[in-house]
C-alpha cells in the first residue's frame, strides 16, 4: 500500500532512529564530536570525541576495555556522563578507578549485547556484558535505565548504539 500511511510510517521509522534528548542540543554539528563523526567510529572512540565523556574515557582506559568495546559487534552502552561520575564523590571516583576489578565490573555492567532501540527499551529487563540485569522504561524522548535518565539517546556509532545517562550504574553487590 502506497499513500500517505506509507510515508506516515516512513517518517516514524526515521524518527525512531535519530537520537533524542535535551543534551542533544550540546552535541556538534560537525567535526568528530558530532552525531555524524561519532557514527563513522567505534564506540570508544567515538566517546573519546565528547568532552561530556571524559571521564567515562578515562575509566574505560584504565580498565583495559577500549579494544573490547571498539571490536564488539553491536552493543549497546549507557554512557555515564562527567556529572554522573562526580555524583559518586571524588574519593569514591578515585577509589573505583583505582579497582581494575570492580571498574570493569562496572563499566560492563554499563553494555549489554545488541543495539537496542528506543522501543527495546519501553519496559524491560535486559542482561548485561557484566552478568546482572538492568531495567529500562519509558517512551517517546523520556527513557530511564535503572534509576538513571536518559540525557542522549539512541546516538549510533560504527559497532554501538550509545544513550548519554545521568548517573553510573552500580552492579549489585
Amino acid at each position: 500500500m502506497t499513500g500517505s500511511g506509507a510515508l506516515a510510517n516512513t517518517a516514524a521509522e526515521a524518527a525512531a532512529r535519530r537520537p533524542f534528548g535535551l543534551a542533544c542540543s550540546t552535541v556538534p554539528t560537525t567535526g568528530k564530536g558530532s552525531f555524524t563523526g561519532m557514527a563513522a567510529d567505534p564506540v570508544a572512540t567515538a566517546a573519546s570525541h565528547n568532552p561530556a565523556l571524559s571521564t567515562l574515557v578515562t575509566a574505560v582506559k584504565k580498565a583495559g576495555l577500549v579494544d573490547t568495546l571498539n571490536s564488539a559487534d553491536g552493543i549497546t552502552l549507557f554512557a555515564p556522563t562527567n556529572q554522573a561520575f562526580a555524583k559518586l564523590g571524588r574519593k569514591t571516583l578515585n577509589k573505583v578507578l583505582a579497582d581494575r576489578k570492580t571498574l570493569t565490573s562496572i563499566l560492563t555492567y554499563h553494555v549489554v549485547a545488541g543495539r537496542k532501540t528506543p522501543t527495546d527499551l519501553r519496559r524491560g529487563s535486559l542482561t548485561t556484558l557484566q552478568g546482572g540485569k538492568i531495567t529500562t522504561t519509558g517512551s517517546g524522548a523520556t527513557y530511564t535505565v535503572n534509576n538513571a535518565k536518559v540525557a542522549c539517546g539512541n546516538v549510533p556509532t560504527r559497532n554501538a548504539t550509545v544513550y548519554i545517562i545521568d548517573t553510573v550504574l552500580m552492579p549489585p553487590r
